[in-house]
């Protein structure tokens, strides 16, 4: 009997480089992924903080608005008589926090509301309400303005 000599079966399988090639095209696609999932959270958080800023600048403006412009004391009188804000114009100064749902410190922002006369025949004043604040993860600061004008009788 006659023994033949059969060839090893060669073994299919990645070199060391492949792995280590696969491993590194792995690595990126994560950390690509992980970038964008925190740029992604950065951006919501801005935008909710913007829209709460937002708020704020429009609560001011209403606030203003609501104030009693007393037209018979003349169109000289500077500053107007108010029920709702007080004898302080013709700017206003507040600081409050933003309504955002987080933990931790409150968000401060400052709300600069201003009144200017534009014409006093007719009467017509302009409000303008600012609301400043600063986004803690950059630290840039940013002001979101509302701005009106308002007659004696509206």
């Amino acid at each position: 009997m006659l023994l033949r000599h059969q060839p090893r079966r060669i073994q299919a399988g990645f070199s060391l480089l492949e792995v280590v090639m696969a491993m590194f095209v792995f690595t990126i696609v994560v950390a690509g992924m992980v970038d964008g999932y925190v740029q992604m959270n950065r951006m919501a958080t801005w935008a909710s903080w913007s829209l709460a800023a937002q708020s704020v600048a429009s609560e001011g403006l209403e606030q203003a608005r609501a104030a009693q412009w007393n037209e018979l004391s003349g169109p000289d009188q500077w500053p107007p008589t108010t029920n709702a804000l007080g004898n302080s114009w013709p700017c206003i100064i507040t600081n409050c926090s933003l309504d955002v749902p987080s933990t931790g410190q409150p968000i401060w922002v400052t709300n600069l509301i201003t009144i200017s006369t534009v014409s006093t025949a007719p009467p017509l004043r302009m409000i303008r309400s600012d609301c400043i604040w600063s986004f803690s993860i950059t630290g840039q600061f940013y002001t979101n303005t509302v701005i009106t004008m308002r007659a004696p009788d509206q």
